[in-house]
C-alpha cells in the first residue's frame, strides 16, 4: 500500500492542530506536525543545531543546551534576512523527515499521513510535488481569534497575516467545529 501524503496549512487557529489530531484518530490515518519535527531537527548536538548556532550565536542557547526557541525567535523576528538562512537550515531536514515516516508508514499499511506544518504553502523549501494534496484551513479573522484567544494564544492572530494558501492547495472551510472540518476533509481524502 502506498501511503498517501496530505499536507494541513492554514493560518494560526485555522484549527490545524485539532483538525490533525482528530483526522489522526481514525483508522489508518497517522499525523506529523512539522513543528515539533524542526525542534527535533535542531536539537543538541545535530548538525543543524550547529548551523543554527554558528547563524545566530551561542547565547541562543538556553540553560539546559538546548536552543532557547523564545530566543531563536527573536532573533528571527529582529532579522529576516536570518529567518530566511534559519529556514535554509530546517526545512530541507524537516522535509528529509517528511520522506523517511511516510516510508516507515508505508511499512505499517498506513492509508495517510497528515503532515500539519503553517509554512508548507510558503516555503521556497516544501516541493508541492512531494504531496498527494495540500489542504489549507481557511477560517475567518474573527474565529481564528476566538480560538486562540481560548488557548491562550490571540497575540498570534497577526503571525498569519502573510500565510497564503499558494496556487497547490485545496481550500477547506474551517468554521464550525473540528467534527465538521474533519469530515470535509475526509470527504476530499476518499477522491485521492
Amino acid at each position: 500500500m502506498t501511503t498517501r501524503l496530505v499536507g494541513l496549512a492554514g493560518r494560526p487557529g485555522s484549527g490545524k492542530s485539532a483538525v490533525a489530531a482528530y483526522l489522526a484518530g481514525a483508522p489508518n490515518i497517522e499525523r506529523m506536525d512539522l513543528d515539533r519535527e524542526a525542534w527535533n531537527v535542531y536539537a543538541a548536538g545535530t548538525d543543524a543545531f550547529h548551523r543554527v548556532v554558528a547563524l545566530f550565536g551561542r547565547d541562543i542557547i538556553g540553560p539546559n543546551g538546548e536552543i532557547d526557541r523564545g530566543e531563536l525567535a527573536v532573533r528571527v523576528f529582529l532579522d529576516p534576512e536570518g529567518k530566511t538562512e534559519l529556514e535554509a537550515i530546517v526545512h530541507p531536514a524537516v522535509l528529509a523527515r517528511v520522506e523517511e515516516q511516510r516510508a516507515e508508514a508505508e511499512l505499517r499499511e498506513i492509508e495517510f499521513l497528515i503532515v500539519e506544518g503553517a509554512l508548507l504553502t510558503v516555503s521556497p523549501h516544501v516541493n508541492p510535488a512531494l504531496f498527494d494534496a495540500i489542504i489549507w484551513l481557511e477560517a475567518s479573522d474573527e474565529t481564528r481569534h476566538t480560538r486562540l484567544e481560548k488557548d491562550g494564544r490571540a497575540e498570534h492572530v497577526a503571525r498569519g497575516d502573510s500565510l497564503q494558501p499558494g496556487s497547490s492547495a485545496v481550500i477547506v472551510d474551517a468554521e464550525g467545529s473540528v467534527e465538521k472540518v474533519a469530515g470535509r476533509i475526509l470527504e476530499g481524502l476518499r477522491t485521492l
